[in-house]
């Protein structure tokens, strides 16, 4: 058992049988030792037979989760699996909770929410300086901007870090869990507490180029944007990029993502689809006035190895807890790279899930790969202090919000 296999419990199961597959996740941990435990449920399980087989469980510990659009584990890329984080209870402290009713969403419930689960965290254990907190929200809501920045305020230096649930390329209804319950309109926010060093992380293979657009008529609420430059936006994206605007599709998007650019830093605001009337679906909010940039992919492989190798440069090897973006996988597919990220994803014990979109901070943002990074615990760790947390925790990544 290797030392981080000690550190941070993993399990998974590939079963299409629902029953026969929790039954093997819940096997491989110890409920009564962890802190808490986080389940990504992929496409075509029986959330009721999961509901059902849970009721034990959350009697001995916290239980929260999404369902998925792919899921990441031993393996690397997964689809229609279960898999599994625990976190343990001897080197985690967690408080959890829900929003509910997204659509008609309340800032102030919001900042209460986080401020509560923080008290019960640092009350429990003020000797631990390292504080992160953990979201997983309905990836249909259209509320994670509205969200992020709440919580964030609420957070204070504590880093937020996220991702939508997802729904298969379905983008039917998306849920989430929590202690046993899943739930749609929803999100769940986590709270951790812990001696061990941990680094939140945001890092992209995007790069933009000079093609720029302005974005002419837009509903922000919906996510849509109907026109660019002044013309149809699905046709005049496509006649930027040089392609016939029936030809558009899921690949396209991945493959040629826009941002928005801010003096050197960019968010990648990634398009979902163009619907029927020409109108492009967003994954995230598009105010009218925006200047979008056509962005260009860097080799992904080459840069996730890169980020990947940073993180287990810094104090030993880390367990990653992962958000990756639908359109990254998406794009792995469609370059034949989906077997090389997978080996990559494996080899640094990458445990997550595809997303509809991620959170850092005060942000939502799209085509990332965004998580947590969890230190095995040194020798010195009673002897961590907030400054060296947030040295740790204010990665390059961390700065750019």
């Amino acid at each position: 058992m290797s030392q981080q296999d000690a550190f941070i419990t993993r399990a998974q199961s590939d079963e299409p049988d629902t029953e026969r597959a929790i039954e093997e996740v819940l096997g491989q941990v110890d409920a009564t030792s962890l802190a808490l435990l986080i389940l990504f449920v992929g496409e075509g399980h029986d959330l009721k037979a999961i509901e059902r087989a849970l009721v034990p469980v959350v009697g001995q510990t916290q239980v929260i989760g999404c369902t998925t659009a792919g899921e990441i584990g031993a393996g690397g890329y997964l689809t229609g699996s279960i898999v599994a984080m625990g976190l343990p209870r001897s080197l985690f402290r967690v408080a959890t909770g829900y929003l509910n009713d997204l659509r008609r969403f309340s800032p102030d419930l919001a900042r209460d929410l986080a401020f509560e689960l923080r008290a019960e965290v640092t009350f429990s254990t003020a000797d631990w300086a390292n504080e992160v907190a953990f979201l997983l929200s309905d990836g249909l809501s259209l509320m994670e901007e509205q969200l992020a920045w709440a919580l964030s305020e609420a957070l204070g230096q504590s880093p937020l870090v996220g991702g939508s649930a997802g729904d298969g390329l379905n983008f039917g209804k998306t849920f989430v869990l929590h202690q046993g319950r899943f739930m749609t309109n929803t999100a769940v926010l986590a709270v951790l507490r812990t001696p061990c060093r941990v680094t939140a992380f945001r890092f992209d293979h995007l790069e933009p180029t000079e093609h720029r657009m302005v974005v002419t008529d837009a509903d922000p609420d919906n996510r849509l944007v109907r026109a660019i430059n002044g013309m149809p936006a699905g046709p005049e994206y496509a006649r930027i990029l040089g392609k016939d605007p029936q030809q558009l599709s899921p690949f396209t998007f991945a493959a040629n993502p826009v941002v928005s650019k801010i003096g050197e830093d960019h968010h990648v605001l990634a398009i979902q689809r163009v619907e029927p009337d020409g109108t492009l679906r967003f994954f995230s909010a598009i105010e009218c006035g925006l200047v979008l940039r056509l962005a260009q992919s860097t080799d992904l492989e080459a840069h996730l190895e890169r980020e990947l190798t940073k993180l287990s440069a810094k104090v030993g090897t880390p367990a990653i807890l992962a958000c990756d973006c639908i359109l990254r996988r998406l794009e792995a597919e469609h370059s034949q790279k989906q077997h090389r990220l997978s080996a990559l994803l494996d080899r640094f014990g990458v445990t997550g899930f595809n997303t509809y979109g991620e959170q850092f901070n005060l942000v939502h943002v799209n085509q990332t790969f965004t998580g947590l990074a969890f230190y095995p615990p040194a020798e010195d760790t009673d002897s961590l202090t907030a400054s060296d947390y947030l040295g740790q925790s204010a990665s390059r990544e961390a700065e750019d919000v």
